[in-house]
């Protein structure tokens, strides 16, 4: 076991001025982070444990941010590699900082590019998964944030849905999944459109802040050429009436076995 001047040591060689390494829960990894600008969030984590990856299989995740699902997935699943593309070079650089942190640079890779290119970048059908956490809202749907990194990544400023589906139709193998976060004012959307790229929705889960509350969050699952048929599973609940996170929820942030 290291001790504190080993680790503090061992720290100072990845994290720059202003950032923070904060810890995954899980096979002790730490995900470097800015605080207030390039921190990942709930739906980040629920996405990776909806996902599976299995093994010999290659996973990509579009519009990776610092790296995250690529970090998470690869804890939490035996697949044989896992690439994030991310535009913002400030991401890319923390995310790939991250990556030798936890000493994973032959499990999980991260290249700078466009979403809207992002075929042409790695070829069509490269790879068996595709996941992502796109920006939510439509153009100037919700107030424009000042930080622009924030504003990217919420807001469809750099890539649109249809951007994202149409890449992953292109860079999903037959029978290729596809996995995403959402939000549900735009399901009717999405799984229009999903249909309409050829990633047939198969397995959809909404995600409820409260018991009594209307949902959040969406995830769904989509199959490359696959049929017309899904499975809407029981709904995710985040906290208890007094606060606390759920049970279930303890078990995905890996508070709980």
């Amino acid at each position: 076991m290291m001790n504190d001047e080993v680790m503090d040591n061992r720290k100072s060689r990845y994290i720059k001025e202003g950032e923070r390494l904060d810890d995954l829960q899980i096979k002790g990894y730490g995900i470097i982070q800015t605080p207030g600008k390039f921190c990942f969030g709930m739906d980040a984590v629920l996405l990776s444990s909806f996902a599976k990856i299995k093994k010999q299989e290659r996973a990509l995740d579009l519009g990776t941010g610092t790296g995250i699902l690529p970090i998470l997935l690869e804890a939490k699943n035996e697949g044989e590699h896992y690439t994030g593309l991310e535009i913002q070079k400030e991401s890319v650089d923390m995310a790939r900082r991250s990556i030798e942190y936890n000493g994973l640079e032959d499990k999980v890779d991260v290249e700078a590019g466009d979403i809207r290119n992002a075929s042409g970048l790695f070829g069509a059908a490269s790879f068996q998964v595709v996941t992502v956490n796109p920006p939510y809202m439509i153009g100037k749907h919700g107030l424009k944030n000042e930080n622009e990194a924030l504003y990217i990544a919420r807001h469809e400023v750099l890539c649109t849905l249809d951007d994202v589906l149409r890449e992953s139709a292109r860079l999903l193998t037959p029978k290729g999944r596809f996995y995403m976060v959402h939000r549900p004012f735009r399901l009717p959307e999405i799984l229009a459109k999903m249909s309409a790229y050829r990633i047939e929705p198969k397995r959809m889960r909404l995600v409820h802040p409260y018991v009594d509350k209307e949902p959040n969050m969406v995830l769904v699952e989509g199959l490359r050429g696959g049929n017309p048929r899904m499975k809407v599973e029981p709904p995710l609940v985040v906290y208890e009436k007094d606060g606390r996170y759920t049970e279930e929820l303890l078990r995905i942030y890996g508070m709980r076995q």
